[in-house]
């Protein structure tokens, strides 16, 4: 049987730039590479990134959409900042203009349109169950266009894109749903999973090639041996470590069960970025520059052949 190929994409916010740059580099290496993957997964940053390559865009034009949107996206000023009280009332942005640009870009394209498969994770705030024996309860959504029972080939990719990245605080809740990286920042066990589904993928776990992209680590610590903290002192610090946290399990998981079959690509950044700091495209670019592509190149090379 032929393998199976999956390409896992982080989230990250504007570090998508790193994750493009670098795909960029290994299409470049490996001509081919891009169409040669049969699943692509991605949360929240990556998940916008995985509905653009699926749709047929190339690593290039989706870091230049990113490029283009992010001024805008991420723009603030000093009324904005009023009106939402620094956050404590309102989302930091508005999720308009992206939404403007997305549908310019897909229109009315749903998932089933895609000519790759995409599995892109969100989370639902109500299940707005009415059946007395399931409540009403929040939960992971797993949006996929693989053929069956539970396939969500109708939604739109304009939907999903803003379900997928509508990051607490950050922007406003979409549909009910908000952003995939408070279940799954780093999908590629998600994505392991759909694949080896018998009522999905129905793949073997030994025909399977994964490559994971991330969007840069943040080199981030905490400089204490024994304290005794409580919410005050955690609060600062618990979204991000449940982030990098999940990114690291599922970054283990895949390791252990797929061996030499899987390759993690993902930069321990210079400096913390922020998933808004638009000031610093330029030095994601430089990074995905300098950052040694070598073993990616030869794993891409030997498992993501074009066909």
């Amino acid at each position: 049987m032929a393998p199976f190929r999956i390409l896992s994409l982080d989230g990250g916010g504007i570090r998508g730039v790193l994750t493009a740059a670098l795909l960029e580099r290994l299409e470049a290496a490996q001509p081919g590479f891009m169409s040669s993957i049969d699943l692509i997964a991605g949360t929240s940053t990556g998940g916008i990134l995985a509905l653009g390559l699926a749709s047929g865009m190339s690593p290039t034009e989706v870091r230049i959409l990113y490029e283009n949107l992010g001024g805008k996206v991420f723009a603030d000023n000093f009324w904005d900042d009023l009106h939402d009280l620094g956050q404590l009332v309102h989302a930091e942005y508005s999720n308009t203009y992206i939404k403007d640009e997305l549908t310019k870009r897909f229109g009315n394209m749903s998932l089933g349109d895609l000519p790759k498969k995409v599995l892109v994770a969100s989370f639902v705030l109500d299940n707005k169950s009415k059946d007395p024996a399931i409540p009403r309860t929040w939960k992971p959504k797993f949006f996929h266009n693989f053929p069956g029972e539970g396939s969500d080939r109708h939604e739109h990719v304009v939907d999903v894109a803003l379900r997928t990245s509508a990051a607490p605080t950050f922007f406003p809740i979409y549909q009910r749903y908000t952003d995939g990286g408070v279940v799954a920042n780093n999908p590629s066990m998600c994505a392991l999973a759909q694949a080896v589904n018998p009522d999905s993928g129905g793949c073997k776990i030994s025909d399977i090639r994964l490559i994971s992209v991330g969007t840069g680590s943040n080199p981030q610590f905490l400089d204490v041996d024994n304290a005794d903290w409580g919410l005050a002192k955690w609060a600062p610090h618990l979204i991000t470590l449940m982030l990098d946290g999940g990114v690291g399990l599922a970054d283990y998981q895949c390791r252990q069960l797929l061996g030499k079959h899987y390759l993690r690509l993902n930069p321990l950044l210079p400096v913390p970025i922020s998933l808004d700091k638009i000031n610093q495209i330029p030095l994601l670019k430089e990074i995905a520059a300098k950052t040694a592509v070598e073993g990616a190149v030869k794993f891409v090379t030997q498992y993501f052949r074009a066909v």
